[in-house]
């Protein structure tokens, strides 16, 4: 026992103590919140307004163009845009919602022009000269037939925000245009195609209601967080056992340790470290999603999250460790059969597609989780790690079905780790070539 917990002590530090660890595990936090909050501030910030000309004959479409790109119209539309996706706006998500079309609004100011009688390529040549002349921005063309082609020239091309709002403005302007050509109001013809206001839930056994949309997210990102993880810290394994075979400081440390010792506490030093930046990270989520609920303004986005205990991260954290022993120990067989690190990746591509099938599994446990299929692919080992927790925080299975889980792919890594073990042995101390399938059953036989 004493050499095995100095194996995981070695093992821990040698990872957890270097400054990549370190600064991936803290960094990632930061850049969540980063990539978040600094998209939000660049959209915030104000350019110069486009200048832009309508050319327009009839001057009907200009005049509504006009009318849905002032800040009433743009703030009535994105109201109409939160009502449709049946999100409950607050009053200050309304004052946000004022600012934010004042803004858009102001991003445009509309040049006067008069065609007269000049011809369509006449009036392209003397907007193009304003344009190059930085007189104006863009200009659009009208054409006499909406269902012709229309034409919108700018000189701020990579502003995809301007234009998607000319885009949804323009489209509203015809649409106005035609419905008034038909005789048909336009109030009564919005009414006729309100949208039915569905709140889709889901309920456990006891009863309790969840949300559907909120559910699929977090199981998701559950899954996700588990499969790099595990895909993370297996590979890590991989290429420390390569590392030992290349330096031949196997040869030393099987003198002093079994190679079960060592084995189990290379796993064990390696998957503290991987719990400790899992930890981290989901402790980083629990105290972002803490302070987004204390926020008035931010409380509605998680009105439908599921409700996750300290039982359910317990469960969590114990699933992400059963999974990376279970393939951890596959990584390290792979490498202490392998000379080199490019030929272990081309041999786990094999463990790698069997994490990719348990991530896809957790899809079918959203749909149903308490279906036959659920519950066999949440003990299955290799699969539980994945499916369990995105089962647990689906609809909590019976207590039984939890530790039947945990007890199946114990026994699994237990066993994975004594097989991997009697390959390791021999396999380490073997150098200059790649074993074959035939070899490493020989090695399995005789260890």
């Amino acid at each position: 026992m004493k050499k095995f917990l100095a194996v995981v002590k070695h093992e821990y530090k040698k990872i957890v103590f270097k400054w990549t660890f370190l600064l991936g595990t803290l960094l990632l936090p930061l850049l969540a919140v980063v990539f978040s909050i600094v998209p939000m501030i660049l959209f915030t910030i104000k350019g110069e307004p486009t200048k832009i000309v309508v050319v327009d004959r009839d001057g009907k479409v200009a005049k509504r163009l006009r009318e849905n790109l002032t800040a009433e119209k743009l703030a009535e539309k994105s109201a109409q845009a939160a009502k449709d996706a049946q999100f409950e706006i607050s009053r200050s998500q309304n004052d946000q919602l004022q600012q934010n079309a004042k803004n858009a609004a102001s991003g445009f100011v509309f040049v006067d022009y008069f065609p007269g009688s000049k011809t369509d390529e006449q009036i392209r040549e003397e907007l193009r000269a304003l344009a190059v002349d930085k007189q104006i921005d863009a200009y659009l063309l009208v054409p006499a037939d909406d269902k012709a082609q229309f034409e919108f020239v700018s000189r701020k091309g990579g502003d995809f925000i301007a234009g998607s709002i000319i885009d949804d403005a323009l489209n509203d302007a015809i649409r106005s245009e035609r419905l008034a050509k038909a005789n048909i109001d336009e109030k009564t013809l919005t009414a006729i195609n309100q949208k039915v206001k569905l709140t889709k839930k889901s309920i456990d056994d006891e009863g309790r209601e969840k949300d559907s949309d909120m559910l699929l997210a977090a199981s998701f990102v559950i899954g996700m967080m588990i499969y790099i993880t595990l895909a993370i810290y297996g590979q890590m394994i991989l290429g420390a056992v390569v590392e030992e075979k290349e330096t031949r400081i196997a040869e030393i440390l099987f003198s002093s340790a079994t190679p079960f010792e060592l084995m189990l506490g290379k796993l064990a030093g390696v998957g503290l470290a991987g719990l400790t930046q899992l930890g981290i990270w989901v402790s980083s989520v629990a105290a972002l999603v803490a302070f987004v609920a204390v926020q008035s303004d931010l409380s509605p986005f998680l009105a439908g999250m599921p409700t996750v205990t300290p039982v359910m991260i317990l469960l969590f954290l114990i699933y992400f460790l059963l999974g990376y022993f279970a393939f951890a120990s596959l990584f390290a067989l792979i490498g202490s059969v392998v000379t080199t690190v490019q030929e272990g990746g081309q041999f786990s591509f094999p463990v790698i597609m069997t994490m990719l099938v348990g991530f896809y599994f957790s899809f079918a446990v959203i749909r149903d989780p308490n279906s036959s299929l659920s519950f066999w692919v949440s003990i299955a080992p290799f699969f539980a790690p994945m499916t369990m927790p995105v089962r647990i925080l689906a609809a909590t299975p019976p207590w039984w079905e939890i530790v039947l889980s945990v007890g199946i792919n114990a026994l699994a890594i237990v066993f994975l780790v004594w097989v991997a073990s009697r390959v390791y042995r021999i396999g380490m101390l073997m150098y200059g070539k790649r074993a074959t399938i035939p070899e490493i059953w020989r090695w399995f036989r005789q260890a």
